[in-house]
């Protein structure tokens, strides 16, 4: 498997140089440091450079990277005590999304989020993070759960869409889904989610009703695919690059348009690189919004949750 994206090859290569002229060094007793106290900082300023401004084609890429955090790698580092929930009690489990409860800095919550695998394997288990209805009905009986003994709902977002397979659509997919928005418009907890890594049209918004909506940095969050949108304008999804281009789907679009409420900071090169430093952002964030949540008055709390969803894509 190729672990190296496109945009990223000028980096490896000099990082590999650098390894190469310190094992030189020390199998020749031959002092180098200078010489690679240069290529270091060629090196970080390269990564500044390129990270710091990325095309929305390359965090489309780096959004869908296989080595990115998933949720389970997330719910292993901020939640304690974890106990996942299966199934729907209508017709089965659906492993492309996992939820259950956990105790996250002392306080009971209730996690659910769309699954990725690691590897082709995973991957087909998870149904490459793509919901059947019953993953949608799962995650509701798991939000009325919460709503029940008022635990807050953290849901983790990444999925390249709901499935749109004949299997799918017999049980249910647009029902499963526009449940999901109507329950969650309406559900008397707090609900903060956050987009890791792709948010896709209808399959990442029936768990993205939210009281906060956040994005981890090289994330993207759009209504249709770019390779989906260039097929339906141009007929050639090859033209999905410059698709991306115009769809306004990066954590800096969708911030300024106010879909999203708050941008997550990644480590450079993406939050595969350093997850631990990803986590305490995401902490961060939680504990300051679930505190400040928690404060509201259950009408005002549904009140604000209406009118952020009325105002999604309204300007004057």
């Amino acid at each position: 498997m190729n672990n190296t994206l496109e945009f990223e090859k000028p980096i490896n290569e000099l990082e590999n140089k650098i390894i190469e002229l310190k094992q030189f060094a020390d199998e020749n007793s031959v002092d180098l440091t200078n010489e690679i106290n240069i290529l270091i900082k060629k090196l970080e300023a390269m990564k500044k450079e390129v990270y710091e401004n990325l095309k929305p084609w390359e965090k489309v890429k780096l959004a869908r990277f296989q080595e990115r955090p998933t949720t389970l790698d997330y719910i292993k580092r901020l939640i304690s005590d974890f106990t996942e929930f299966h199934g729907d009690r209508f017709f089965g489990d659906d492993s492309s999304i996992v939820g259950g409860i956990g105790m996250f800095e002392g306080l009971p919550v209730t996690v659910i989020g769309h699954q990725k695998g690691k590897d082709t394997k995973e991957n087909i288990k998870r149904n490459f993070g793509m919901p059947h209805p019953e993953g949608y009905r799962k995650a509701l009986r798991l939000m009325k759960q919460a709503e029940k003994f008022k635990r807050p709902i953290i849901t983790f977002i990444d999925t390249p869409g709901a499935y749109c397979g004949l299997s799918a659509e017999e049980r249910g997919q647009g029902e499963a889904i526009a449940v999901n928005l109507v329950e969650m418009s309406r559900l008397k907890t707090p609900i903060i989610s956050i987009v890791i890594g792709e948010g896709g049209s209808g399959g990442a918004l029936a768990l993205g009703i939210a009281d906060k909506v956040c994005m981890l940095e090289n994330s993207i969050y759009s209504v249709i695919s770019p390779e989906g949108l260039s097929s339906i304008l141009w007929k050639d999804a090859n033209l999905a690059q410059k698709a991306a281009d115009i769809m306004k789907l990066t954590a800096e679009d969708l911030l300024s348009l106010n879909v999203i409420d708050s941008i997550i900071k990644e480590p450079i090169g993406g939050a595969h690189k350093d997850i631990d430093f990803t986590v305490n952002n995401i902490k961060q964030y939680l504990l300051n919004e679930i505190k400040t949540l928690k404060e509201l008055d259950l009408e005002e709390l549904l009140n604000k949750r209406y009118e952020k969803v009325r105002e999604i894509g309204v300007w004057e």
